[in-house]
């Protein structure tokens, strides 16, 4: 297993130095889930919660929380992202599933913000839909694919949650 490196030979965190690596076009994916009752799902899919549309608002959290990644991750690098994607759809009759797909070019990769991406995304779904059911589930979330960068192209084989 390689060595963390976000540890410095003393054991103290550092945000680490990218200055020389090269600047490669980079993508990450990731997904994740929000298991509810089905009639919340109903609610969602119609459109029929007071909060509104929470399928376009998730959407558009998910977009905003990739841009504030290295304001939340304390050893994430501030990117200049060229283009977050969020789908929001529903898998089964009780799950939406969400995925969001990041990329940029840049000297390191953009897998934080796409699950920053996805965990905004569900925060979001659960913050509107929990005056109607305090049961939601989120997860499991996680990498799909990412690209770019001297470790190369890594895909999941089996989707989280599947």
């Amino acid at each position: 297993m390689p060595d963390l490196s976000h540890f410095d030979e003393s054991g103290a965190s550092r945000m680490v130095d990218v200055g020389q690596k090269p600047v490669t076009s980079r993508l990450a994916r990731a997904v994740g889930y929000v298991t509810m009752q089905p009639a919340t799902l109903r609610l969602i899919l119609n459109r029929e919660l007071a909060k509104g549309d929470v399928i376009e608002v998730a959407r558009l959290a998910g977009i905003m929380g990739s841009k504030q990644t290295a304001s939340l991750i304390p050893l994430c690098h501030p990117l200049p992202i060229d283009s977050v994607k969020v789908a929001i759809e529903p898998s089964g009759e009780n799950r939406l599933r969400i995925e969001a797909e990041v990329t940029v070019q840049g000297r390191t990769g953009v897998e934080m913000e796409a699950l920053t991406a996805v965990t905004t995304a569900a925060l979001t779904v659960y913050d509107m839909c929990k005056a109607v059911d305090r049961s939601m589930q989120l997860g499991p979330i996680g990498l799909l694919e990412k690209s770019g960068g001297k470790s190369g192209h890594f895909e999941q084989l089996i989707e989280p949650g599947e």
